[in-house]
Protein backbone atom coordinates (compact mmCIF):
# COMPACT_ATOMS: atom_id res chain seq x y z
CA UNK A 1 0.00 0.00 0.00
CA UNK A 2 2.86 2.34 0.87
CA UNK A 3 4.45 1.64 -2.52
CA UNK A 4 1.20 2.50 -4.34
CA UNK A 5 0.87 5.74 -2.36
CA UNK A 6 4.43 6.73 -3.26
CA UNK A 7 3.82 5.97 -6.95
CA UNK A 8 0.65 8.09 -6.91
CA UNK A 9 2.55 11.01 -5.36
CA UNK A 10 5.24 10.74 -8.05
CA UNK A 11 2.59 10.66 -10.78
CA UNK A 12 0.83 13.65 -9.26
CA UNK A 13 4.07 15.64 -9.23
CA UNK A 14 4.73 14.67 -12.87
CA UNK A 15 1.26 15.73 -13.94
CA UNK A 16 1.41 19.03 -12.09
CA UNK A 17 4.92 19.80 -13.30
CA UNK A 18 4.64 22.77 -15.68
CA UNK A 19 5.62 22.20 -19.29
CA UNK A 20 8.25 24.41 -20.85
CA UNK A 21 7.06 27.32 -22.94
CA UNK A 22 8.84 26.00 -26.03
CA UNK A 23 7.24 22.57 -25.69
CA UNK A 24 3.78 24.08 -25.18
CA UNK A 25 4.10 26.27 -28.28
CA UNK A 26 5.58 23.55 -30.48
CA UNK A 27 2.78 21.14 -29.51
CA UNK A 28 0.02 23.42 -30.83
CA UNK A 29 0.34 22.46 -34.54
CA UNK A 30 -0.24 18.81 -33.60
CA UNK A 31 -3.63 20.02 -32.35
CA UNK A 32 -4.26 21.77 -35.70
CA UNK A 33 -3.63 25.13 -33.98
CA UNK A 34 -1.21 27.81 -35.05
CA UNK A 35 -2.30 30.72 -32.87
CA UNK A 36 -2.55 31.72 -29.23
CA UNK A 37 -2.81 34.83 -27.10
CA UNK A 38 -0.38 36.02 -24.46
CA UNK A 39 -2.95 35.60 -21.70
CA UNK A 40 -3.72 32.05 -22.81
CA UNK A 41 -0.06 31.06 -22.57
CA UNK A 42 0.41 32.83 -19.23
CA UNK A 43 -2.60 31.00 -17.79
CA UNK A 44 -1.62 27.61 -19.20
CA UNK A 45 1.98 27.78 -17.94
CA UNK A 46 1.52 30.00 -14.86
CA UNK A 47 3.86 32.63 -16.26
CA UNK A 48 4.30 36.24 -15.28
CA UNK A 49 4.19 38.82 -18.04
CA UNK A 50 7.96 39.52 -17.88
CA UNK A 51 8.65 35.78 -18.05
CA UNK A 52 6.33 35.38 -21.03
CA UNK A 53 7.93 38.33 -22.86
CA UNK A 54 11.39 36.85 -22.30
CA UNK A 55 10.44 33.37 -23.50
CA UNK A 56 8.37 34.60 -26.45
CA UNK A 57 11.14 36.96 -27.48
CA UNK A 58 13.63 34.12 -27.47
CA UNK A 59 11.44 31.92 -29.67
CA UNK A 60 10.66 34.86 -31.95
CA UNK A 61 14.36 35.56 -32.46
CA UNK A 62 14.71 31.95 -33.64
CA UNK A 63 11.74 32.49 -36.01
CA UNK A 64 9.65 29.84 -34.30
CA UNK A 65 7.09 32.40 -33.23
CA UNK A 66 5.73 35.69 -34.58
CA UNK A 67 3.68 38.41 -32.91
CA UNK A 68 0.99 39.55 -35.33
CA UNK A 69 -1.10 42.00 -33.30
CA UNK A 70 -0.52 43.07 -29.69
CA UNK A 71 -1.21 39.88 -27.68
CA UNK A 72 -1.89 37.66 -30.72
CA UNK A 73 0.88 35.23 -31.75
CA UNK A 74 1.31 32.61 -34.46
CA UNK A 75 3.41 29.47 -34.30
CA UNK A 76 5.88 28.85 -37.12
CA UNK A 77 6.29 25.13 -37.92
CA UNK A 78 9.53 23.70 -39.25
CA UNK A 79 8.42 23.77 -42.90
CA UNK A 80 8.12 27.58 -42.70
CA UNK A 81 11.33 28.16 -40.73
CA UNK A 82 13.04 29.85 -43.67
CA UNK A 83 10.53 32.71 -43.81
CA UNK A 84 9.65 32.71 -40.12
CA UNK A 85 5.93 33.18 -40.81
CA UNK A 86 2.93 31.21 -41.99
CA UNK A 87 0.50 32.34 -44.72
CA UNK A 88 -2.12 34.83 -43.52
CA UNK A 89 -5.03 32.62 -44.55
CA UNK A 90 -3.85 30.02 -42.00
CA UNK A 91 -4.73 32.33 -39.11
CA UNK A 92 -7.04 35.08 -40.42
CA UNK A 93 -10.15 33.48 -38.86
CA UNK A 94 -8.50 33.31 -35.42
CA UNK A 95 -7.14 36.83 -35.76
CA UNK A 96 -10.49 38.38 -36.60
CA UNK A 97 -12.15 36.42 -33.81
CA UNK A 98 -9.53 37.80 -31.43
CA UNK A 99 -10.23 41.32 -32.72
CA UNK A 100 -13.98 40.77 -32.49
CA UNK A 101 -14.60 41.95 -36.06
CA UNK A 102 -16.90 40.58 -38.77
CA UNK A 103 -14.97 39.99 -41.97
CA UNK A 104 -14.54 38.18 -45.22
CA UNK A 105 -11.66 37.73 -47.63
CA UNK A 106 -12.33 40.11 -50.51
CA UNK A 107 -10.83 42.19 -53.29
CA UNK A 108 -8.04 40.65 -55.33
CA UNK A 109 -7.60 37.86 -52.76
CA UNK A 110 -11.20 36.73 -53.25
CA UNK A 111 -10.81 37.03 -57.01
CA UNK A 112 -7.81 34.72 -56.79
CA UNK A 113 -9.87 32.14 -54.89
CA UNK A 114 -12.35 32.27 -57.80
CA UNK A 115 -9.67 31.69 -60.43
CA UNK A 116 -8.62 35.25 -61.31
CA UNK A 117 -4.95 35.12 -60.39
CA UNK A 118 -3.45 37.44 -63.02
CA UNK A 119 -3.51 40.47 -60.68
CA UNK A 120 -2.32 38.61 -57.58
CA UNK A 121 -2.14 40.84 -54.48
CA UNK A 122 1.02 41.12 -52.40
CA UNK A 123 -0.90 40.39 -49.20
CA UNK A 124 -4.23 39.02 -48.08
CA UNK A 125 -7.07 41.50 -48.63
CA UNK A 126 -9.77 41.49 -45.97
CA UNK A 127 -13.02 43.46 -45.72
CA UNK A 128 -14.29 44.41 -42.26
CA UNK A 129 -16.60 46.96 -40.66
CA UNK A 130 -14.14 49.49 -39.20
CA UNK A 131 -10.65 50.71 -40.11
CA UNK A 132 -7.66 48.56 -39.17
CA UNK A 133 -4.03 49.27 -39.87
CA UNK A 134 -2.24 47.09 -42.36
CA UNK A 135 -0.40 44.19 -40.74
CA UNK A 136 3.07 43.29 -41.95
CA UNK A 137 5.39 40.66 -40.53
CA UNK A 138 8.44 39.07 -42.19
CA UNK A 139 7.11 39.55 -45.69
CA UNK A 140 3.52 38.56 -44.85
CA UNK A 141 0.88 41.26 -45.21
CA UNK A 142 -2.83 41.76 -44.48
CA UNK A 143 -4.60 44.78 -45.93
CA UNK A 144 -7.98 45.82 -44.58
CA UNK A 145 -10.85 47.51 -46.43
CA UNK A 146 -13.88 49.04 -44.71
CA UNK A 147 -17.49 48.29 -45.60
CA UNK A 148 -20.50 49.15 -43.47
CA UNK A 149 -22.57 46.33 -44.93
CA UNK A 150 -19.94 43.63 -44.44
CA UNK A 151 -22.37 41.29 -42.66
CA UNK A 152 -24.87 41.47 -45.55
CA UNK A 153 -22.36 40.57 -48.25
CA UNK A 154 -22.74 37.12 -49.78
CA UNK A 155 -19.86 34.83 -48.87
CA UNK A 156 -18.97 31.19 -49.31
CA UNK A 157 -16.89 29.18 -46.88
CA UNK A 158 -13.83 27.86 -48.67
CA UNK A 159 -11.72 25.16 -47.03
CA UNK A 160 -8.19 26.22 -46.24
CA UNK A 161 -5.26 24.54 -44.49
CA UNK A 162 -6.60 25.17 -40.99
CA UNK A 163 -10.35 25.28 -41.61
CA UNK A 164 -13.00 27.19 -43.51
CA UNK A 165 -12.50 30.82 -44.55
CA UNK A 166 -15.36 33.21 -45.47
CA UNK A 167 -14.66 34.48 -48.99
CA UNK A 168 -16.86 36.89 -50.94
CA UNK A 169 -18.75 35.20 -53.75
CA UNK A 170 -17.58 35.92 -57.29
CA UNK A 171 -20.47 38.33 -57.78
CA UNK A 172 -19.90 40.20 -54.50
CA UNK A 173 -16.19 40.33 -55.37
CA UNK A 174 -17.00 41.96 -58.70
CA UNK A 175 -18.88 44.76 -56.93
CA UNK A 176 -16.11 45.21 -54.38
CA UNK A 177 -13.62 45.63 -57.23
CA UNK A 178 -15.55 48.75 -58.21
CA UNK A 179 -15.99 49.90 -54.60
CA UNK A 180 -12.23 49.76 -53.95
CA UNK A 181 -11.21 50.51 -57.52
CA UNK A 182 -8.71 53.26 -56.71
CA UNK A 183 -6.99 51.21 -54.00
CA UNK A 184 -6.77 48.23 -56.33
CA UNK A 185 -5.02 50.00 -59.18
CA UNK A 186 -7.81 51.61 -61.22
CA UNK A 187 -10.28 50.57 -63.88
CA UNK A 188 -7.68 48.95 -66.14
CA UNK A 189 -6.72 46.55 -63.35
CA UNK A 190 -10.36 45.89 -62.52
CA UNK A 191 -11.13 45.05 -66.14
CA UNK A 192 -8.18 42.65 -66.25
CA UNK A 193 -9.51 40.84 -63.16
CA UNK A 194 -13.03 40.69 -64.63
CA UNK A 195 -11.65 39.11 -67.79
CA UNK A 196 -10.86 36.05 -65.63
CA UNK A 197 -13.42 36.43 -62.83
CA UNK A 198 -16.27 36.57 -65.35
CA UNK A 199 -16.01 32.81 -65.81
CA UNK A 200 -17.19 32.29 -62.21
CA UNK A 201 -20.00 34.89 -62.27
CA UNK A 202 -23.62 33.77 -62.34
CA UNK A 203 -25.98 36.32 -63.99
CA UNK A 204 -28.83 35.76 -61.51
CA UNK A 205 -26.51 36.05 -58.51
CA UNK A 206 -25.00 39.15 -60.05
CA UNK A 207 -28.39 40.89 -59.88
CA UNK A 208 -28.85 39.69 -56.31
CA UNK A 209 -25.44 41.14 -55.46
CA UNK A 210 -26.50 44.44 -57.02
CA UNK A 211 -29.62 44.52 -54.86
CA UNK A 212 -27.60 43.77 -51.74
CA UNK A 213 -24.89 46.28 -52.61
CA UNK A 214 -27.50 49.02 -53.16
CA UNK A 215 -25.07 51.35 -54.98
CA UNK A 216 -26.42 51.54 -58.51
CA UNK A 217 -23.41 53.48 -59.84
CA UNK A 218 -21.21 50.44 -59.11
CA UNK A 219 -23.68 48.27 -61.03
CA UNK A 220 -23.55 50.68 -63.99
CA UNK A 221 -19.73 50.62 -64.12
CA UNK A 222 -19.52 46.88 -63.49
CA UNK A 223 -21.97 46.04 -66.26
CA UNK A 224 -20.15 48.24 -68.75
CA UNK A 225 -16.79 46.66 -67.86
CA UNK A 226 -18.15 43.13 -67.93
CA UNK A 227 -19.46 43.68 -71.45
CA UNK A 228 -15.89 44.48 -72.53
CA UNK A 229 -14.87 40.91 -71.66
CA UNK A 230 -15.68 37.61 -73.37
CA UNK A 231 -18.28 37.09 -70.66
CA UNK A 232 -20.47 39.97 -71.85
CA UNK A 233 -23.62 37.80 -71.99
CA UNK A 234 -23.51 37.54 -68.21
CA UNK A 235 -24.30 41.25 -67.96
CA UNK A 236 -27.68 41.03 -69.69
CA UNK A 237 -29.83 40.57 -66.58
CA UNK A 238 -27.89 43.28 -64.78
CA UNK A 239 -28.53 45.69 -67.68
CA UNK A 240 -32.26 45.06 -67.36
CA UNK A 241 -32.08 45.61 -63.60
CA UNK A 242 -30.26 48.91 -64.08
CA UNK A 243 -32.67 50.12 -66.75
CA UNK A 244 -35.69 49.42 -64.55
CA UNK A 245 -34.29 51.79 -61.92
CA UNK A 246 -33.81 54.67 -64.37
CA UNK A 247 -30.61 55.89 -62.74
CA UNK A 248 -28.90 59.21 -63.28
CA UNK A 249 -25.88 59.16 -65.55
CA UNK A 250 -22.75 58.31 -63.59
CA UNK A 251 -19.10 58.92 -64.44
CA UNK A 252 -17.19 55.86 -65.55
CA UNK A 253 -14.16 57.30 -63.75
CA UNK A 254 -15.49 59.28 -60.75
CA UNK A 255 -12.36 61.43 -60.40
CA UNK A 256 -12.32 62.75 -63.98
CA UNK A 257 -14.40 65.52 -65.63
CA UNK A 258 -17.16 64.72 -68.10
CA UNK A 259 -16.95 67.72 -70.40
CA UNK A 260 -17.10 66.66 -74.06
CA UNK A 261 -17.22 62.92 -73.34
CA UNK A 262 -19.58 60.42 -74.94
CA UNK A 263 -22.49 58.80 -73.16
CA UNK A 264 -23.39 55.14 -72.94
CA UNK A 265 -27.21 55.01 -72.93
CA UNK A 266 -27.37 51.32 -72.05
CA UNK A 267 -25.50 51.72 -68.78
CA UNK A 268 -26.24 55.42 -68.19
CA UNK A 269 -22.58 56.34 -68.08
CA UNK A 270 -20.39 59.26 -69.03
CA UNK A 271 -17.47 57.58 -70.81
CA UNK A 272 -14.84 59.99 -69.53
CA UNK A 273 -11.85 57.65 -69.82
CA UNK A 274 -10.43 54.81 -71.92
CA UNK A 275 -10.27 51.42 -70.21
CA UNK A 276 -8.15 48.50 -71.43
CA UNK A 277 -7.46 45.13 -69.85
CA UNK A 278 -4.17 43.26 -69.96
CA UNK A 279 -5.65 40.02 -71.28
CA UNK A 280 -6.73 39.46 -74.86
Amino acid sequence: MQTIAIERQVMKRQISKPRSFDAWVEALPSQARYTFTRQEAMNALNLSRPAFNRLAGRMSSRKKLARIHREFYVVVPLEHAATGIIPADWFIVDLMKYLGRPFYVGGLSAAEYHGAAHQRPQGLQVVTNRPLRKIECRGMGIRFFVKGTVTRTSVQNIKGVTGYIPVATAEATAFDLLRYCRQLGGLNHVLTVLQELGEAIDPVNLVKAAETDSNIAYAQRLGWLLEKTEHSAKAQKLAKWVKERRPLYARLEPSLPIRGCKRDHRWFLFLNTVVEGDLS
